[in-house]
């Protein structure tokens, strides 16, 4: 099977070769190395139509098999077909399975145990803060975080994940030799230490605006549910949702303001049926997976300030934007500004968005906080 695996790869590049042609070639010769070889009467014999063979005659003339495995290995990547042990098993149930799955970085059987965290690129605070929040109980419980390393709430639910020692999976739509968005680069190293990329495109694919809702596929069939913080009607999320539910998985959505437009998406599908979730023990319980670690109580206000706990007394786990806190405490912007640079630094505030905050809270772990 390794000797046949840069035939797969090989044919991974030529366009049109998907599942169910993979299927037909295997079938009919037996392996992917005497499909490679076969003349074009051949292909046209295991059921290819005239188009797909003049694509495979055309592209392999320009491939070569040894080729593709050296430049796998270049850049660290495995690839893994459908009848390896270490393909995704949850993946594996998918009805548009990919042929050959690439990985850069490692999987592990605890991926087995995954969530797709995913929403749109331009957050509110309150999406990012819940986005946060969601990613990280979830790898605090051991469950692997999905998503897609696109702006806002997928670049918000992988640092999530890693800032809180959990593993994440990130799914591209390019070949892993790249990154997109190319700002990411960095995230993606982080995420390769923490986990994998993931992608069915060969190396060297560049990305494509119908790339992304493919790609969404395995996202899902990674796993156990899909989670939507923020998505207006026409996000990509809903795709993902949508193609959760055709692959049996469980959709999650968290609800927002019915004024702003990254909420109708998810109101949507709460209303079409998916779960609302207002904390993470709602999506472990409905997965029968062990609950995350109590949230502490907010801390009380700093000691010996009467700065610190004025401004506190104004900031809560909602986002308030720092306008309003000088407008509630009384104090002016500079002193404001400054206390809170420092109550950020003590751990005590959070900035979630431009000039907007939230209290910070810690965890408690068996009784302890943590």
């Amino acid at each position: 099977m390794r000797e046949d695996l840069k035939y797969w790869v090989a044919f991974s590049r030529i366009p049109g070769i998907g599942r169910v042609r993979h299927q037909l070639l295997e079938r009919h010769f037996g392996s992917m190395q005497a499909a490679w070889r076969a003349s074009g009467s051949e292909l046209r014999a295991a059921g290819l139509d005239g188009r797909v063979v003049g694509a495979i005659l055309q592209h392999r003339e320009s491939i070569s098999p040894d080729a593709e495995m050296e430049r796998l290995e270049r850049y660290g990547v495995q690839a893994l077909t459908w009848h390896d042990t270490d393909y995704p098993r949850l993946l594996r149930e998918i009805y548009d399975l990919p042929p050959v799955l690439y990985v850069r970085g490692q999987l592990t059987p605890a991926d087995e145990v995954a969530v797709a965290v995913v929403g749109t690129r331009r957050p509110t605070p309150y999406g990012r803060q819940v986005a946060e929040e969601m990613a990280a109980g979830l790898a605090r419980s051991g469950v692997t975080v999905v998503s897609g390393l696109a702006r806002g709430i997928d670049a918000v639910a992988h640092r999530a994940a890693l800032e809180a020692g959990g593993r994440t999976l990130a799914v591209l739509a390019c070949g892993l030799d790249m990154v997109y968005p190319p700002e990411h680069a960095g995230l993606a190293r982080q995420v390769m230490e923490q986990g994998a990329l993931v992608s069915d495109y060969p190396l060297g694919t560049q990305p494509r605006g119908d790339y992304f809702p493919r790609r969404n596929r395995i996202m899902s069939g990674l796993s156990l549910g899909v989670l939507v913080v923020e998505a207006d009607i026409t996000s990509g999320a809903l795709i993902t949702a949508r193609l959760a539910v055709e692959q049996n998985r469980d959709v999650f959505a968290v609800p927002g303001s019915i004024y702003a437009p990254q909420s109708r998406g998810t109101h949507a599908l709460i209303q079409e049926g998916a779960k609302l979730v207002q904390q993470v023990e709602d999506i472990l319980e409905e997965l029968n997976l062990g609950l995350v670690p109590q949230q502490a109580p907010l801390p009380p206000p700093a000691d010996g300030d009467d700065t610190d706990d004025a401004l506190l007394r104004h900031i809560s786990r909602e986002p308030v934007h720092i306008d309003e806190v000088c407008q509630r405490s009384g104090l002016p912007i500079a002193t404001v500004s400054s206390a809170l640079a420092i109550l950020e630094l003590k751990g005590l505030v959070k900035q979630v968005g431009p000039m907007t905050y939230v209290r910070a809270h810690p965890t408690v772990v068996g009784g302890k906080s943590g």
